[in-house]
């Protein structure tokens, strides 16, 4: 069996591992990045956040992401019945990108693996982990590629990118279950000829059907747009042999969507997600550190999911990077509890999606314009920005808001 030898060992080629890469390419440490999968493949995750752009950028991909002329992102809409609430990111309170992209994700992790193996790196594709031994900091990782060959790669690090795959967690025993509740998705990819007479394309739309039930509509520069229902499970009707005729079914029955979908034409799935929320007893260890999915997965309504991926591996490569240049690095403190932080911010207003107390915030005719402009740096990924409020101070800043809010309704009748 062939034995190779690396600085960084990285597993999974997406976001995650991708924005790794390319900031310690940079830094001049050699990488190996491993990957089951081989790409274009897909995955969810395709509305991102203006607070991912700079770790895109920080690790040399922002420029070839711009020629693949994605359709640009300014902004959230949210639905309710005949009530909407649109978040302009031009109208956020901290400083940085204020849009981003909505993305195929197949052809969004391929361009930036691509930048990278132009750049050198050497990416492994249909090559799975099947075994790793610690020995201190440094690792002996067995992978096998998709005809049986096995390699054992010395690493003097590895990074945990494998996303959903979890590679780490699961072979260690540290997943952990979530705080939040477990939910399911159908989703699909399909033709959308009447977009503009309903949609910019330059906002998400997420329709709310209930606490428990809503919607996400995401247009693509392509004209197809991705359609996902998401609810706890027990909310759908009981589904049939045919997936594609019950879908039809769920598009039938939301006003808000029936006619501008009818007949069009399905050209991804119908795919089932579910139960996706999951998080882990370490983020990191001796010689290894989780980032992106295999941290923590929170829920997909405030796609959250990119930009902990790369905001997560941009921190970790830069630790990574300082630890072999010979600097102390204090894991907890400067990882994991500033990882933390930004997770956190994000569960107190999922929570809150699903209690309906943030939809208060959002369909309330007295929301002030400051206030909303705190809140929408929020839904635009900038939860590390402690001059605002509603990430310094989340959970009580929301609870004092909404109740607030709920005083001035029950005085005005």
């Amino acid at each position: 069996m062939k034995t190779e030898q690396t600085d960084v060992l990285i597993i999974g080629a997406g976001p995650s591992g991708s924005v790794a890469a390319g900031i310690l390419q940079q830094k001049g440490i050699n990488t190996i990045i491993v990957e089951r999968e081989q790409f274009p493949r897909f995955v969810i995750g395709e509305s991102l956040l203006p607070g991912c752009m700079q770790p895109l950028d920080d690790a040399g991909l922002i420029d070839d992401l711009k020629k693949m002329g994605f359709q640009e992102k300014t902004g959230a809409l949210f639905l309710r019945g005949t009530e909407t609430c649109d978040f302009s990111f031009e109208d956020q309170f901290s400083d940085g990108w204020n849009w981003t992209w909505q993305v195929p994700r197949a052809d969004f992790d391929k361009c930036m693996t691509d930048n990278l193996q132009r750049r050198g790196v050497d990416i492994r594709f249909r090559h799975s982990v099947t075994d790793i031994k610690f020995d201190g900091t440094d690792s002996v990782t067995t992978v096998e590629d998709a005809e049986g060959n096995k390699t054992t790669i010395q690493a003097k690090f590895i990074i945990d990118a494998s996303g959903y795959g979890r590679v780490i967690p699961r072979m260690f025993g540290l997943d952990r279950p979530s705080e939040l509740h477990q939910r399911k998705t159908y989703l699909v990819h399909l033709t959308d000829t009447r977009r503009m007479e309903y949609q910019q394309p330059n906002r998400i739309h997420a329709v709310i059907q209930g606490k428990d039930s809503w919607i996400w509509v995401i247009p693509f520069a392509s004209g197809l747009t991705s359609l996902g229902f998401v609810r706890l499970p027990e909310l759908f009707p009981e589904e049939t042999g045919d997936l594609e005729k019950y879908f039809r079914g769920l598009i039938a029955d939301e006003p808000i969507l029936a006619e501008r979908f009818k007949d069009q034409e399905i050209k991804l799935g119908p795919r089932i997600l579910k139960a996706w929320s999951i998080s882990t007893s370490c983020f990191y260890g001796d010689g290894f550190v989780l980032t992106g999915n295999a941290t923590e997965f929170l829920d997909p309504i405030f796609s959250s999911g990119v930009t902990m991926a790369v905001v997560s591996s941009s921190l970790a490569a830069n630790l990574i990077a300082d630890q072999m240049n010979g600097r102390q690095v204090n894991w907890e403190k400067e990882y994991k509890d500033a990882l933390l932080k930004g997770v956190e911010v994000f569960k107190t207003y999922i929570k809150g999606w699903y209690t309906g107390e943030l939809q208060k915030i959002f369909f309330t005719p007295m929301l002030a314009p400051k206030i909303k402009s705190q809140i929408c740096s929020v839904l635009a990924g900038y939860v590390w920005d402690d001059k605002n409020p509603f990430v310094r101070s989340h959970n009580e800043s929301f609870k004092n808001l909404v109740r607030l809010i709920e005083e001035n309704e029950a005085a005005n009748g």
